[in-house]
């Protein structure tokens, strides 16, 4: 009777994980990845998933509009001048974002760097729509606008960051990121073509008037 029990117990722990998992954890509509050389504060990721969200639609039906910040950590041009906790955070960094790339989790992107991005994952398309050829990293600069020339973004309110146990100091997110640029990965497969369909009325909401 005791094994029964136990056994019981131990099912019964299994489901509720289950369905605390797949019906009450809330999913993001869409996924955006903030990729940048430094820290990003909580305070300004989550004022930012709020006013992103508002130019999105409900796409899993659940009663809400979500967007996650997928925020990866890594520095493309320190090179061999990075302190071995940099140069592991940047490793670290790396591979989160080559798993991104790669499972096409992320179509929007709000970089720091955007033609190190660009070199090291080849995955933005034109401003028009085109996909680049081979070799086109360096014409990087047509495939992503400013933060600060894109009405909709320069207008959120995103309040200010304070400092906390990683961030040191305080400040503005705004002016954090009018340093950033915005683009969006291309589909050259159709599986992938699939994934970005639904993240298109956000990219144009988020750069009209650009």
């Amino acid at each position: 009777l005791k094994w029964v029990l136990l056994i019981g117990i131990a099912a019964a722990f299994v489901a509720y994980s289950f369905i605390g998992q797949y019906f009450f954890t809330t999913k993001p509509d869409y996924n955006v990845a903030v990729v940048a050389p430094y820290y990003l504060p909580d305070d300004t990721v989550t004022a930012l998933q709020e006013q992103l969200a508002r130019y999105g639609e409900d796409l899993n039906g659940d009663g809400k509009t979500v967007v996650t910040l997928n925020v990866y950590t890594l520095d493309y041009s320190a090179g061999d001048t990075q302190t071995e906790s940099d140069a592991y955070l940047t490793m670290a960094g790396t591979t989160k974002l080559a798993t991104d790339v790669a499972g096409g989790l992320s179509s929007v992107f709000l970089l720091y760097d955007p033609a190190g991005f660009q070199e090291s994952t080849g995955s933005l398309r034109y401003l028009d729509g085109t996909l680049p050829e081979a070799g086109s990293d360096s014409d990087w600069w047509n495939m992503v606008y400013r933060w600060t020339d894109c009405p909709v973004l320069t207008g959120m309110e995103l309040g200010s960051y304070t400092s906390d146990a990683v961030q040191s100091a305080s400040g503005d997110s705004q002016q954090l990121l009018a340093d950033y640029y915005i683009g969006i990965r291309g589909a050259w497969l159709k599986e992938s073509a699939s994934l970005l369909e639904n993240s298109e009325p956000l990219w144009a909401n988020l750069t009209a008037g650009a």
